[in-house]
C-alpha cells in the first residue's frame, strides 16, 4: 500500500468538527510516507476554504492535498456555457467555465447540479426542468442523497436529481464520486495504481464499493452517514470495516 484516499465529511469531520481520534490517525498516516489525498463530493466550500478548516482543527493537510467535484467538474466542463443549482460559494474552483445568472433567456450547454440546501426550491427547480427540455446537459457533481450534521441527516442533491432525471427524461453525467474519472484523477495526482490504493469512506456505494471496482481497497467506517441498513442492503461488501477514521493506523499496521 503506499496511498489513502480520504473522505472528508463522515470520516474527518462532521459539521467541520473533527471527529474523536481523527487528527491524530491522519498524522500517523502522513508521518509513515504514505500518498494521501483528501476526496470530497463537499460542494459547499472551495478547496482552499476546505483547507483552512481542516489545518485550523489540527489536520496536516493543504488545498493542494484535496481533490473535490466541483474541480473535477470545471476539468469536465471546461469551456462550456453553465447553470448552476448549488448550496455555497465554490466558484473559486470552478475555474474555465461561464456561469450564467437565472435571467439568462438563452439555453446553457448544462445544467449543473451541486448539494442540496434552500437553493433547491420549486422555482429553481422547474428553471431546471425547463431548459433541459430545450436541450442543456444534465449535469451533477454527486448522487449522494443524504448526508450527516450535528443535528442528524439531511436530505442532498441526490433526491432532486432522480426526480430531475425522471421528469425530463435524461440521465445525468456524474463528475465526482462514485464517477471512475473522479477516482483515476485521485490516483494520477498521487502518482499509484488502483492496487496500490485503499479509499477510506461512510458512504458504502459511493466511496467504499465504486472504489473497489477499480481495484482500491476499500475501507467503510460507522461514522458520518453510516447506518447499517445501508450496509446489509449494500451491492456488495466492504474489503473492510472499522468503527471511525481513528482505527486505520491499526490496519495498516502503522500503530
Amino acid at each position: 500500500m503506499r496511498a489513502v484516499l480520504i473522505d472528508i465529511d463522515g470520516v474527518l469531520t462532521v459539521s467541520w468538527k473533527p471527529l474523536p481520534g481523527a487528527v491524530a490517525a491522519l498524522r500517523a498516516v502522513r508521518e509513515s510516507g504514505l500518498g494521501v489525498v483528501l476526496v470530497t463530493n463537499t460542494t459547499s466550500r472551495s478547496r482552499a476554504s476546505i483547507a483552512a478548516t481542516l489545518a485550523g482543527a489540527g489536520f496536516p493537510v493543504g488545498a493542494e492535498d484535496i481533490l473535490t467535484a466541483p474541480a473535477a467538474t470545471a476539468v469536465h466542463l471546461a469551456g462550456a456555457r453553465v447553470a448552476l443549482l448549488n448550496s455555497g460559494d465554490v466558484r473559486a474552483d470552478l475555474q474555465g467555465i461561464t456561469l450564467v445568472g437565472d435571467d439568462d433567456g438563452d439555453v446553457p450547454d448544462v445544467v449543473l447540479l451541486g448539494g442540496a440546501g434552500p437553493e433547491f426550491g420549486y422555482e429553481a427547480l422547474d428553471r431546471a426542468f425547463g431548459r433541459l427540455q430545450r436541450g442543456a446537459r444534465l449535469v451533477a457533481m454527486h448522487r449522494n442523497l443524504y448526508w450527516r450534521t450535528e443535528d442528524g441527516l439531511r436530505l442532498d442533491a441526490g433526491a432532486f436529481l432522480a426526480g430531475l432525471e425522471a421528469a425530463a427524461g435524461v440521465e445525468a453525467e456524474v463528475t465526482g464520486k462514485p464517477s471512475r474519472a473522479f477516482f483515476e484523477a485521485a490516483l494520477g495526482r498521487l502518482g499509484v495504481g488502483a492496487e496500490q490504493a485503499l479509499m477510506i469512506g461512510d458512504d458504502i456505494e459511493y466511496d467504499v464499493l465504486a472504489a473497489q471496482r477499480l481495484g482500491i481497497t476499500g475501507v467503510l467506517v460507522r461514522t458520518g452517514k453510516f447506518v447499517p441498513r445501508a450496509l446489509e442492503r449494500a451491492s456488495g461488501a466492504p474489503d473492510h470495516v472499522l468503527d471511525s477514521f481513528a482505527d486505520l493506523p491499526a490496519l495498516l499496521g502503522l500503530s
